[in-house]
C-alpha cells in the first residue's frame, strides 16, 4: 500500500461526528490521504504506516499553572501577584503576546470545549500505539509526535497574521504559502487566472482544485511533521514540556506579527 511510503501526519480535531482530519505526506511532499473519521479510524490509519511522524493541530493537555510561577513571570517581566496570564499555557502565552491569537487552554477537562477534549483523548492513544513526544534538540525518530498551531503556523510562515481562514483570500493564501513550500499542489494563482466573467455572471467558480479549511489546516501540520524531521534547523519550539510543547515552521519567533 502506498500508506506505507508515507511518513508525515497532519492532524486537526474538531466536534463533529467524524472529528478526526488528516492529511498524510510522502518524503516528496506528495499528498498521500486526505481524508476524515472518528478516533478508532485514524489511529487504524496511522498505525497502519511504518515509521510516521504526527502533527496534532491541538493542545496535548490542560493549562498545569506554569504560567503561576513566580520564576516563569520575572522572566516575562509580569507581576508575580497578579493572576493576568495564570490560566494559560506557557507556549499559548509565548505566542499570544506576540499577537498570534490562537485560543487558551482551560486547567480542568471538562471545562474545555470538545475538540479539546478530543484532542487529549488522541494524544493519550497515540502513546498506546507506541509514538512519543518531540524531544527538542535530539534526532527525530519515527514513531514522534508534536503538538502545533495550524494559525500560527502559516502565520510565522507568512511573517504576518494570515486572512480568516474561512475566507476565500484565506484559503488562497494559504494554499500559496503551502506551493511555495514546496508542496505538490496546484498553485492557486493558476486557479484565479482561470476565472472568466462568465464564471462570476453564473455564480460557478472553478475551484475544485483549491482545498477546504480542514484539508489546509492539516497540510500545514503535516508539512511542519516533515520539517520536524527533514530540517529540524527550521523548527522553533514554545512552551514548557509539562504543559506540552508547541512547534512552529520558523528559525526563530518575531517579536510581534501584523
Amino acid at each position: 500500500m502506498f500508506f506505507r511510503k508515507a511518513m508525515f501526519v497532519g492532524l486537526t480535531c474538531s466536534a463533529g461526528s467524524r472529528p478526526m482530519h488528516y492529511a498524510i505526506l510522502d518524503k516528496k511532499l506528495n499528498i498521500q490521504a486526505l481524508d476524515a473519521g472518528d478516533l478508532e479510524n485514524v489511529l487504524a490509519v496511522i498505525g497502519g504506516l511504518r515509521a510516521p511522524v504526527v502533527a496534532v493541530g491541538a493542545p496535548q493537555r490542560p493549562s498545569q499553572g506554569v504560567m503561576a510561577r513566580p520564576a516563569i513571570r520575572r522572566r516575562y517581566n509580569l507581576n508575580p501577584e497578579s493572576t493576568n496570564w495564570t490560566q494559560w499555557r506557557l507556549g499559548e502565552y509565548e505566542l499570544r503576546r506576540r499577537n498570534i491569537r490562537i485560543p487558551r487552554t482551560p486547567a480542568e477537562i471538562d471545562k474545555a470545549p470538545r475538540w479539546m477534549q478530543n484532542g487529549f483523548e488522541l494524544y493519550v492513544r497515540l502513546k498506546k500505539i507506541g509514538l512519543r513526544p518531540l524531544v527538542p534538540d535530539e534526532h527525530v525518530e519515527p514513531l514522534t509526535f508534536l503538538e502545533v498551531q495550524s494559525h500560527a503556523c502559516y502565520t510565522v510562515l507568512l511573517e504576518r497574521r494570515p486572512y480568516l481562514k474561512r475566507t476565500l483570500e484565506g484559503r488562497l493564501q494559504r494554499q500559496l504559502v503551502l506551493n511555495l513550500e514546496g508542496l505538490n499542489l496546484r498553485n492557486p494563482m493558476e486557479i484565479l487566472g482561470g476565472i472568466t466573467r462568465q464564471h462570476l455572471l453564473q455564480s460557478s467558480l472553478p475551484m475544485e482544485d483549491l482545498y477546504n479549511v480542514e484539508e489546509l489546516d492539516c497540510l500545514i501540520n503535516a508539512y511542519t511533521a516533515y520539517l520536524v524531521s527533514i530540517s529540524p534547523e527550521r523548527i522553533h519550539h514554545v512552551g514548557d514540556a509539562k504543559e506540552g510543547l508547541i512547534s512552529v515552521p520558523t528559525m526563530q519567533l518575531k517579536e510581534f506579527y501584523v
